[in-house]
Formats: C-alpha cells, structure tokens, sequence
C-alpha cells in the first residue's frame, strides 16, 4: 500500500463535496509530476484529502477506488484520474502550521514542492499526520 497526498481549494471542490458524493474522478490535473503520481495509484491506497488556498489543513482519509484512466475532462489522453472514496473525516484538521511546526514532517512534499496538487507520502509522514488528525 501506498500513500498519498491531495490538494483541493474547498471553494471548488472540497472534503464536503466527496462525503457528499461518495466517490469522484479525481481528474483536472495538468501538471506532469502530479500525473505521474496519479499513474502511481492503486486501488486501496490512501489519501489524505488537504484543503489549500483558505482552509491550508489536512480534513480527512480517502481511499484508491479505481487506478489511473486518461482524463475525461482533457482532450489529451496523456493526462490521468483516479478514483477516490471517503474513508473517514479527522477529528481535528492538521492545518498547515502544525506541520510546518513538526520536526518528523520536515521532509515532506507539502513543505518542499508546496504548489504541487498530488504527493507521494512516507509511511512515516502518514502516520504522523493521522496521529495529529485523530
């Protein structure tokens, strides 16, 4: 199992949103490295579901539904979606300054490559993060 880490503005589409639904097309990514994390994806793997822009906090876990497929939403088929469903929300977001604030997450992506949309998380780095959040 892998773990991942996704950015969404709430405004657009948020945590709310995919309790709501049950399941989305992770689909509108247009950068390459974040395409290819979504190449990366398989079914079962976990996500955790980051809200930037207003909210800058980690709100919940998604899960792998479906691996990567050329995006229905692009005219080229370079570009991948993924399927996620909520697993559950954290109790307590783990906003961005906490982690910054955190030693064992100095290394992770969301610090390092901040505009990237789709991360690879450490085990490590998850499970710190799920310890904050819950």
């Amino acid at each position: 199992m892998q773990y991942w880490l996704v950015k969404s503005e709430p405004e657009t589409y948020s945590w709310g949103n995919l309790v709501k639904d049950g399941r989305t097309s992770w689909d509108g990514v247009r950068n390459f490295q974040a395409r290819n994390n979504l190449q990366k994806m398989e079914p079962g793997d976990l996500v955790l579901f980051y809200h930037s822009v207003s909210e800058k906090a980690i709100v919940g876990i998604a899960k792998v539904d479906r691996p990567a497929y050329p995006d229905p939403t692009a005219d080229d088929p370079k570009w991948m979606a993924v399927d996620l469903v909520p697993e559950r929300d954290f109790k307590e977001p783990v906003t961005l300054e906490q982690i910054k604030k955190d030693n064992r997450l100095e290394q992770i992506g969301l610090l390092r490559q901040s505009r990237l949309s789709v991360m690879p998380l450490r085990p490590e780095e998850f499970d710190v993060l799920l310890a904050l959040g819950n």
